[in-house]
């Protein structure tokens, strides 16, 4: 018997991986097309871009790994049986049951993981990602650039004759604040911007400074000097995983995630059923139409947990199990355990 699991889990494993790479490769080309149009609104970097590829990969798994199980499960028993190997498994007094067995061990261990990455992993990512990108945005304000018209840094008017956009350094700076009592002009042989935490810098080097007024004139040489400006940045706050479900905000929106990502992330194991129905068969007298019925499968279970709720709210959850549950044991009943 133990021989016959790992046979039976390594055919699994085969058609698991290929399944899954190919279609985690196809979400993440999507996700680079969507990365993209971010470049038409803010500089990235390859670094940058790479890192908002990492955060967005729980997201990615979450939706690609339980549709890789059910569809490569069903696939590897179904060229066991037509193989014919299937079938002398259940001549020799097997049952389907035991290969129900063997398949809910990994397939529940994929639901724990992929419950435990939408309610802990990906919220936290997400919010990580979201004030990077928030970030990236506020400095796109700030995209300074050698000009004859000069540019906003806060209180100051900024003009700039020589700049270098991927170092953010810029040379031959003239700074103009009339807001205070004293209008004041600033000169400075090299500038460069610094974002830290959140506040943006300009550092200046070799310069002067000039005030005056009706009545007086000063002026100051500086060999290092640095004018703040708090960028405008609308961040979100994480402290735990608790807060971010319970809390009020985005209530609705979370609350469709919830029901939705609770019935996807049990799709691996409440598919066992299905896996069977659909891929084992006796090879001289049934034919089945597998990649059809496995669309329409994952179609109509991925359905049921987006559609049902807007009638049921969080009663989806236990109602589409249920119905899930007896849909694919009657198939199984039907086209397997009455036959082997």
């Amino acid at each position: 018997m133990d021989k016959l699991r790992r046979y039976i889990l390594s055919h699994l494993s085969i058609l698991f991986f290929s399944i899954f790479l190919p279609l985690f490769a196809i979400a993440s080309v999507i996700f680079m097309i969507k990365l993209a149009t971010y470049t038409a609104v803010i500089q990235l970097s390859i670094a940058e871009m790479g890192k908002l590829y990492l955060f967005v990969v729980p997201e990615l798994l979450f939706y690609t790994l339980p549709i890789a199980f059910v569809v490569g499960g069903s696939l590897a028993l179904y060229r066991l049986s037509n193989d014919n190997e299937m079938v002398v498994v259940f001549s020799l007094g097997i049952s389907p049951s035991f290969v129900a067995r063997v398949l809910a061990l990994p397939a529940l261990f994929l639901s724990i993981l992929l419950f435990v990455n939408f309610v802990v992993v990906t919220p936290y990512i997400k919010i990580i990602s979201a004030n990077f990108l928030e970030k990236k945005r506020a400095e796109a304000k700030f995209n300074l650039s050698a000009s004859e018209f000069g540019h906003h840094f806060g209180d100051w008017m900024l003009f700039i004759n020589k700049s270098d956009s991927e170092s953010r350094a810029f040379g031959d700076v003239v700074l103009f604040n009339k807001e205070m009592k004293s209008e004041i002009l600033i000169t400075a042989d090299k500038a460069e911007l610094i974002n830290k935490n959140g506040v943006l810098q300009l550092k200046l080097d070799k310069g002067e400074s000039y005030s005056y007024d009706d009545n007086l004139l000063k002026t100051m040489l500086f060999k290092t000097a640095y004018i703040n400006d708090m960028m405008n940045t609308d961040t979100t706050i994480y402290r735990n995983t608790l807060d971010y479900w319970t809390n009020n905000e985005k209530r609705e929106k979370k609350n469709q995630l919830l029901i939705t990502d609770t019935l996807l992330s049990l799709f691996p194991l409440l598919s066992i059923f299905l896996i069977i129905a659909m891929g084992v068969v006796h090879a001289r007298h049934q034919k089945r139409w597998i990649y059809l019925w496995l669309f329409l499968s994952i179609v109509g279970f991925y359905s049921a947990a987006i559609i049902t709720q807007q009638w049921f709210g969080f009663h989806t959850i236990w109602i589409v199990t249920l119905g899930w549950l007896l849909i694919t044991y009657g198939f199984y009943k039907r086209l397997v355990g009455s036959r082997f």
